[in-house]
């Protein structure tokens, strides 16, 4: 089922979201990978985390008349040793691509957050969701700062839901119930 949904996330939105929704997002959305979760953790988070999402994204550098590069996830597993950290500070969503671990799972069933995937390798097609981009914290990162996006439907699946429920885990299941 598609839903439609405005960022920042609140409580009910939160609860009506289910793994393995087709969503899409409108509003307000931060970038961050790597090097900015590590200097987040390391130095305090810069911006205000509540009922916000992050998009694991480093984008391409704009052409001519361009908000934004290819704008395309990044592998999550890869942020998952400071997600705790952020998701006890405010985080209620996460865009990415990949599994996420056992850890990340409990603390967002502890903090009621979601795990949505972007499509790996679509970043130009993502990009035209983008009509707003605009770097707010580290700078000196260069791709990998701290980016506050406004964005237009983007196209989301609701992975891991506030219940721990895990589309990749069910769908590997439901493929085998129907296949052997």
């Amino acid at each position: 089922m598609n839903k439609y949904i405005k960022a920042p996330l609140s409580d009910q939105t939160i609860d009506d979201l289910k793994s393995g929704d087709y969503v899409y997002i409108s509003g307000t959305i931060y970038t961050a990978r790597d090097a900015a979760h590590k200097r987040m953790y390391e130095n305090g988070i810069p911006i205000d985390l509540n009922g916000n999402i992050i998009y694991y994204l480093g984008p391409s550098p704009a052409k001519e008349n361009q908000v934004i590069g290819s704008a395309g996830p990044t592998t999550s597993s890869r942020m998952d040793k400071y997600t705790p950290y952020m998701l006890e500070n405010g985080l209620k969503g996460m865009i990415g691509k990949g599994k996420r671990s056992k850890d990340v799972i409990e603390s967002m069933k502890k903090n009621k957050a979601v795990y949505f995937a972007a499509v790996g390798g679509a970043g130009a097609l993502l990009s035209k969701c983008i009509v707003k981009s605009e770097v707010i914290a580290y700078d000196d990162l260069g791709t990998e700062a701290i980016r506050k996006l406004e964005v237009e439907n983007l196209p989301v699946i609701v992975v891991i839901d506030k219940n721990g429920n895990n589309l990749y885990e069910t769908a590997v299941e439901e493929f085998r119930k129907n296949n052997y």
